[in-house]
């Protein structure tokens, strides 16, 4: 929002020598963020002058141009009191008028430097400006053709241009719209600059009563549209200029001066806040009706644009049809131009919510939209109507018609019950029931009561909603900046939480690894879904879909951590990398249908039966690992051949985050998408599922943009850690010799060796102390469909050392049991 200082001050008093610096710091500081401050003649240097022109004499070109050679009185601005000799190319002026005159010596926006040169056929010493060569709008159509008051010739022209006004652009956030207009912000100087004091509200005015003689009016849509009022001007000057102090401001607040009624609307607009519509009274036919929109019908706007409407819509209609979108912009058939004679002034409410989804469903943004949207004070409408109809009237040279339509009644605002206290127990500070008080008074709201307070807040303010937003206010207008610094004492005694510790360490776990960690957005579309081949019955489809989501592409919630790494995979090999080992821990989304969530309150805790009742209706949400790995697991060198990454790699990054939490994985073979049938493991912990690993079914790979061969997993970690052991009994150590065992078994290709591996653990009784495949084997020597498995057993005994015969004994009974169960055949 872009403000001349000169404008504020006219609303309100400031101390005698209070600097524009000194201005914005306070405002900064409650809450009015300062951009910028610009002067828009601040690039005008040297002598810009007053002058009357005295001749001006056409001179027709040989290029078809015609110019005027004027002599132009500019006092003794020039040095001497004589004329100056000026050419000009304008034709939008006379002798006599009075003209902005620069002179050789001066420098314009842009650099552009004034001298006295020859050109025509004449010394041309100076120049006769127009708005644009000033940086004053993108007239260039004529000069600039001053008042006959405007002063004497040779005076300076920038303080009756403005050029000296220094304009102040202030960041305005989305919950504070009222300060989107002058009367908004001069009444934040009110409350904030110390001394600032007679506030003159230009919304406060005695306006005429509503008749029955006015435009009729019918709003079928009271929640839409609480007030409608209607105000007519006849025998309008369509051709009057604009004053200059309108031009002026509207355009020092960024806006485009359009003619006399547009420009009027908008200077009210920026004046009090509230957006105003001028419609040709001429073309309007029949009553005006405020609803919503029917299905099918269409509104071209007055951007040209043909719009098919919404039935959320608020449409203004009248005999002919639809005529324009309430509160976002209107209609092209009843657009006011350079003929119209009949204003027709309205002065709406329109519900913020229902602005908002209508703007951004059409993709419209225009400065009325902005503050409607925001919320604007129901209760100004017709003081803004009467302030444009005053103005039309005083400068557009109309009459003031007899009617005043108003419908409806501001919508009244809620009171809210506020601690005397709150104010204090949120900031820190030592304020007293009685400057809260004070405070909320100098914002316009009404308060009563002692210890527990009534705040009625003022119309001005809807966002002001409940106890906090007035505790915020009160602390902002005593100011933030006296906000001590205390930093809060920790209890002692308390940390990382046990979750939090068993999550740092399976972190550390898989960096030690080798694996790092990624981050990914947790969304996901069908489209990934489809891509990592899930079929249509798969659990993992069931998928909790997002309001507003950020993209069209990704707008469900994720139930599955396996599309984001495999991405993020993906990006680095097309980034050159073919080494990578990648995971994630993120919680999934799985919904439950258990109903929509309650709003907790925010003035007190929630109850233990809020937080159940919300914990409820919330999807599961439970912690997941994600991991990905591709190329080679071991570089080759000097000391051997390079290891390329297995299924097994995954399942053993899954056995070592177990591990660090003091549990065992067991894997067995199983079909699931992503993975290679052939090449998937069930991993489970005493006999519960926690995940799945392997190869990456090639489909996949070739869908995500990754080679052959990348392996990945994805685990429960909340199931893991929830049976995570916390205090693991150290190992017990013997200090009697080992006896090792190696024995090589053949059994069905179709086996899984963890099979193999249980039977020959069971049956090799307590005296096995570890066992390890060292080696699996297939061809000629062991026969079509089957392999060879070699286990390494290693046996010892806490309290002797064993003889021969026992450990080969315990070797026998467990490749018996073996034998027994996975039909296995010792290799001799």
């Amino acid at each position: 929002m872009k403000a001349p200082k000169s404008w504020i001050l006219e609303y309100v008093d400031v101390p005698e020598g209070t600097t524009t610096d000194e201005l914005t710091a306070r405002l900064t500081l409650t809450g009015l963020k300062l951009e910028a401050i610009a002067s828009p003649g601040k690039d005008i240097t040297g002598p810009l002058v007053v002058g009357r022109v005295l001749t001006m004499d056409p001179e027709p070109q040989k290029n078809g141009k015609t110019i005027n050679w004027c002599t132009v009185d500019v006092g003794d601005a020039n040095g001497t009191g004589e004329p100056q000799g000026i050419v000009c190319g304008a034709h939008n002026f006379k002798p006599g008028d009075l003209v902005v005159t620069v002179l050789p010596g001066g420098v314009l926006p842009g650099g552009f430097e004034i001298g006295a040169r020859k050109t025509y056929g004449h010394l041309s010493a100076g120049m006769i400006c127009s708005a644009r060569e000033l940086g004053l709008g993108e007239d260039h159509d004529g000069i600039i053709v001053l008042p006959e008051d405007a002063g004497t010739p040779g005076e300076d022209v920038r303080p009756l241009l403005g050029l000296d006004e220094e304009v102040i652009e202030f960041e305005i956030n989305p919950d504070r719209a009222y300060a989107l207009s002058l009367r908004g912000i001069a009444r934040e100087v009110l409350v904030s600059v110390d001394g600032a004091s007679n506030f003159r509200d230009p919304a406060v005015r005695e306006t005429p009563a509503a008749n029955d003689q006015g435009h009729p009016v019918v709003v079928e849509d009271a929640e839409g549209c609480p007030v409608f009022v209607a105000r007519k001007v006849t025998g309008f000057d369509p051709a009057a200029p604009t004053p200059d102090f309108i031009t002026q401001r509207i355009t020092a607040a960024g806006m485009r001066p359009i003619s006399l009624a547009v420009d009027i609307t908008n200077y009210v607009m920026l004046e009090t806040g509230r957006p105003i519509h001028g419609y040709d009274a001429d073309k309007v036919s029949g009553a005006i009706v405020v609803r919503r929109a029917r299905a099918g019908e269409r509104l071209t706007t007055l951007d040209g644009t043909d719009r098919a409407l919404d039935p959320a819509d608020l449409v203004v209609t009248d005999d002919s049809g639809i005529i324009g979108l309430g509160g976002v912009m209107g209609g092209e058939t009843t657009e006011m131009s350079d003929t119209t004679t009949s204003v027709l002034v309205e002065a709406a409410h329109w519900d913020a919510v229902s602005m908002f989804r209508t703007g951004k469903r059409h993709k419209i943004s225009s400065e009325a939209g902005k503050r409607n949207e925001r919320g604007v004070d129901p209760t100004i409408c017709e003081a803004a109507a009467d302030r444009v109809v005053e103005l039309l009237v005083e400068h557009g040279g109309g009459t003031a018609h007899a009617g005043v339509t108003v419908v409806g009644t501001p919508p009244a605002m809620p009171v809210i019950q506020v601690a005397g206290d709150l104010a204090e127990r949120v900031s820190g500070m030592p304020i007293t029931e009685e400057r809260s008080v004070e405070c909320l008074r100098a914002i316009g709201c009404d308060v009563t009561g002692t210890g527990t307070l009534s705040v009625t807040p003022p119309p001005w303010r809807p966002d002001l909603t409940d106890a906090q937003d007035f505790s915020e206010e009160v602390v902002r207008l005593v100011g933030y900046d006296k906000v001590p610094s205390v930093l809060p004492t920790p209890p002692s005694g308390r940390g990382l939480t046990r979750p939090q510790q068993l999550r740092r360490r399976i972190g550390r776990t898989l960096a030690g690894e080798g694996f790092v960690e990624v981050v990914n957005f947790p969304f996901v579309g069908t489209t990934d879904l489809d891509a990592l081949g899930l079929p249509e019955d798969d659990s993992r489809r069931r998928l909790l879909r997002l309001s507003n989501p950020l993209s069209s592409e990704a707008g469900y919630m994720t139930t599955t951590l396996l599309p984001g790494v495999l991405r993020s995979a993906a990006k680095n090999v097309g980034h050159g990398n073919t080494d990578v080992a990648i995971f994630e821990t993120a919680t999934v989304t799985l919904p439950r249908d258990a109903g929509p969530a309650a709003i907790l309150p925010v003035d007190r805790r929630p109850t233990d039966a809020e937080f159940e009742a919300l914990d409820a209706a919330l999807p599961a949400q439970p912690l997941h690992l994600g991991l990905v790995a591709l190329g080679e697991a071991t570089a080759g060198g000097w000391w051997g051949e390079a290891r390329a990454v297995s299924w097994a790699d995954a399942v053993e990054a899954v056995r070592s985050v177990a591990a660090s939490l003091g549990l065992e994985v067991e894997a067995t073979a199983a079909e699931l998408a992503p993975w290679h049938p052939g090449r998937c493991a069930r991993l489970t912990v005493d006999g519960e599922v926690v995940g799945h690993a392997g190869e990456v079914h090639p489909t996949v790979c070739q869908a995500f943009g990754l080679p052959k061969r990348t392996v990945a997993a994805e685990v429960d970690l909340d199931l893991l850690i929830g049976r995570a052991v916390h205090l693991r009994r150290a190992p017990t150590f013997s200090s009697y010799p080992v006896a090792k065992e190696d024995v090589a078994l053949v059994v069905d290709a179709t086996v899984p060796a963890a099979d193999v591996e249980a039977a020959l653990r069971e049956g090799a009784g307590e005296l096995l102390e570890s066992i390890r495949l060292f080696d699996v084997y297939t061809g000629e020597q062991v026969g079509e469909g089957k392999k060879s498995l070699a286990y390494a057993l290693r046996f010892r005994a806490p309290d002797r050392t064993l003889k021969e015969g026992e450990s080969a004994a315990a070797r026998d009974a467990a490749v018996k049991l073996a034998a027994e169960r996975t039909g296995a055949v010792q290799r001799t």
